[in-house]
């Protein structure tokens, strides 16, 4: 007994030895080489280590208005083919991302990422994007991921946007059980149905976050926040512009089988006053910190816009400011 008990133990230490050699650290993300090569192996780690923008190494090539013969960007990830790894953005910037590809879908800097997927700590800035403009069947865009089916935390996208279905200034479909949380976006979305300034159709979980996107859409299913929603939004917020013809929302365009609990948008700067969920409040009742702690919201007043206080998710300068995450950068 004792010689099997040796036996199994030195077995087990092992496969310890063996298992930590398996773990491998993160690949540095330094210029748009790296981050094109991410497409050749989907389901590795990543860690993003500067900014990106039109003056890095590879810029030209890969992600700028005459690469590709002019289609610009080529996602990460495909339908068929869906990134699986972790992608931590550390707070950098990925900045000038340029596509124009009028006759595909999932179009985004990740074109669809599968379940286990995980993008968290990046923003993605002053990007242009159109295409999807031929139904569903070229559908979704997103400035960050277009087809979700995983998890996308502590992001910030800033984007023009302009395609047909599934348009989200964030996010464009995000499915069952996929995340979108402590996230938020500004810029323009446009898009013909299920457009929303931070996820056009939700089937999974969007929380703790927030959209300042002008949104137009026609003819149908267009919100502040979220086109239509199927799945649960919850402690969110926006405040853009919603324009469109039928079936638009301040907060949420349709919730045809969805929740939608302690979120609200601004009527007036929204010019809206109706949402399929939500509560519709004046940008004084917005600046009121009383409006959301007394929805159970983890919030907590600061005295400026460059005080933070980290242990909530969200700050507020009472009676001045919108919420706004802890973590990111207030002017």
């Amino acid at each position: 007994m004792a010689r099997v008990i040796i036996f199994l133990t030195i077995v087990a230490l092992i496969a310890g030895m063996v298992g930590c050699n398996d773990h491998t650290s993160p690949t540095e993300i330094r210029d748009w080489y790296d981050l094109d090569a991410i497409r050749d192996n989907l389901g590795g780690s990543y860690l993003l280590i500067n900014d990106l923008d039109s003056t890095t190494a590879g810029y030209t090539e890969l992600a700028s208005p005459t690469a590709n013969e002019g289609k610009g960007w080529a996602p990460i990830g495909y339908y068929d083919d869906l990134f699986i790894g972790t992608f931590d953005g550390q707070d950098y910037e990925i900045g000038d991302l340029f596509i124009n590809r009028p006759d595909q879908g999932a179009l985004g800097l990740f074109g669809s990422i599968g379940e286990g997927g995980v993008i968290e700590n990046l923003r993605v800035v002053n990007s242009i994007m159109s295409g999807g403009s031929h139904g569903p069947s070229t559908a979704a865009i997103g400035n960050l991921v277009a087809y979700s089916l995983g998890t996308v935390t502590n992001c910030y996208s800033s984007a023009n946007l302009s395609a047909g279905w599934y348009t989200g200034g964030l996010v464009g479909y995000n499915g069952y059980l996929a995340t979108v949380s402590n996230s938020y976006a500004t810029g323009s979305v446009k898009g013909s149905t299920y457009v929303g300034g931070l996820v056009g159709f939700n089937e999974g979980t969007v929380a703790n976050s927030y959209a300042t996107c002008n949104v137009t859409g026609r003819p149908f299913y267009f919100g502040g926040l979220v086109g239509c929603n199927e799945g649960t939004v919850s402690n969110c917020y926006s405040t853009g512009t919603v324009t469109g013809m039928a079936d638009n929302g301040g907060l949420v365009g349709v919730s045809t089988e969805g929740t939608v609990t302690n979120s609200f948008w601004d009527t007036e700067t929204s010019r809206i006053t109706t949402s399929a969920g939500g509560t519709g409040k004046t940008t004084t009742e917005m600046h009121d910190i009383n409006t959301f702690s007394g929805a159970t919201w983890d919030i907590v007043a600061v005295a400026d816009p460059s005080t933070r206080n980290p242990s909530y998710i969200w700050n507020i300068v009472d009676g001045q400011s919108y919420p706004f995450m802890s973590w990111q950068s207030v002017s």
